[in-house]
């Protein structure tokens, strides 16, 4: 019987164990996926931390490329040897309101790829196959990696934050530096906001074409029409209020954030907004991924093996990473 290894998480705080496991067979609607190359986002340390809840022991990694190995019963759509992204929204009911809406992020009833399915810090994974975009020929697979949460909720937060040209990011990562690059195609000015003092990061910020870059606690140059808000700080959205102009909107993108403190009445007045974003749908996934290819996105990555991901998951926490960690489970230890 083949066999496949995982970096399962047992217990919230802890670190992740390898495991060996028998290969399974996907079930109806399923694919079963060798894993080429797997994101490692800021959500798999809230599901580390148990800040985002789990099902447990659990796989994390829900920024996932790889090839089809085996197909499930009833599935047409995909074929062996397809490349394919799974990204972290795994299933819905496809039923409940929000579903028959066309809000499928909003699910009574989800799925989520590394925190209530296995998901991709493994050689193997099973996807529902409904779930799987296709991945353009132009991204590597390191390189298309964090294109599918980084990449997928950064797109949604810029749609969010309106038509406005100037646009502030707060937390220069992962996603920001794929939607500082996508804001220049369209023709807008990003602003980076980083970790006071963090002099690489703004230097960063500014090779991708950032219009400034400062740290969290400076004030911005001009008023911006909307903020983005990817560091999972509360005390930024005041921040973010007061760098924006009336009417501007202030857009939370994690899916984990600390408390935000409390502010005066003044910073929202003049119909300032704060929202949130939730997940993605299907649409977000393909839209964002044709866009991404036309605007000609480069990922900047720091490859790991598979079984160094604690390695990459402390390094994420640190803050010592520029761009994007991945894992490539065919790299040697």
């Amino acid at each position: 019987m083949a066999h496949y290894h995982v970096m399962q998480l047992d217990a919230v705080g802890t670190p992740l164990r390898r495991v060996t496991r028998a290969v399974p067979e996907p079930g109806p609607g399923e694919v079963l996926i060798r894993v080429a190359a797997c994101g490692v986002c800021r959500t798999d340390l809230h599901v580390v931390d148990g800040e985002v809840a789990a099902t447990l022991p659990i796989v994390p990694g829900h920024e996932i490329v790889g090839r089809i190995e085996a197909l499930g019963t009833g599935v047409a759509e995909l074929a062996i040897g397809d490349r394919v992204g799974v990204p972290w929204l795994g299933g819905t009911c496809g039923t409940c309101p929000y579903c028959r809406a066309g809000q499928e992020n909003l699910c009574d009833y989800p799925l989520f790829t590394g925190a209530t399915r296995d998901g991709g810090y493994a050689t193997h994974v099973i996807a529902d196959a409904r779930f799987c975009l296709a991945i353009p020929a132009m991204f590597g697979d390191v390189e298309a990696a964090p294109l599918l949460c980084a990449g997928l909720i950064g797109h949604r937060s810029l749609v969010m934050a309106g038509e406005g040209r100037r646009i502030g990011l707060y937390g220069f990562g992962a996603s920001a530096h794929i939607v500082a690059q996508v804001a220049r195609w369209q023709g807008r000015e990003a602003f980076a906001f980083t970790r006071p003092g963090d002099t690489a990061a703004q230097d960063f910020a500014r090779s991708l074409g950032c219009a400034w870059a400062g740290g969290s606690d400076e004030a911005a140059p001009v008023p911006l029409d909307a903020a983005i808000i990817f560091a999972a700080v509360g005390a930024l959205v005041p921040a973010a209020l007061k760098a924006v102009h009336k009417g501007g909107r202030v857009v939370c993108a994690g899916i984990h954030m600390s408390d935000i403190p409390s502010f005066p009445y003044d910073d929202l007045w003049g119909e300032r907004s704060i929202l949130s974003v939730a997940n993605l749908t299907r649409a977000d996934g393909r839209a964002f991924l044709d866009l991404a290819a036309q605007a000609g996105v480069s990922t900047t990555t720091t490859t790991f093996p598979l079984d160094r991901a604690n390695e990459a998951l402390a390094r994420l926490r640190a803050g010592q990473l520029v761009g994007a960690a991945v894992l490539v489970p065919s790299e040697a230890a």
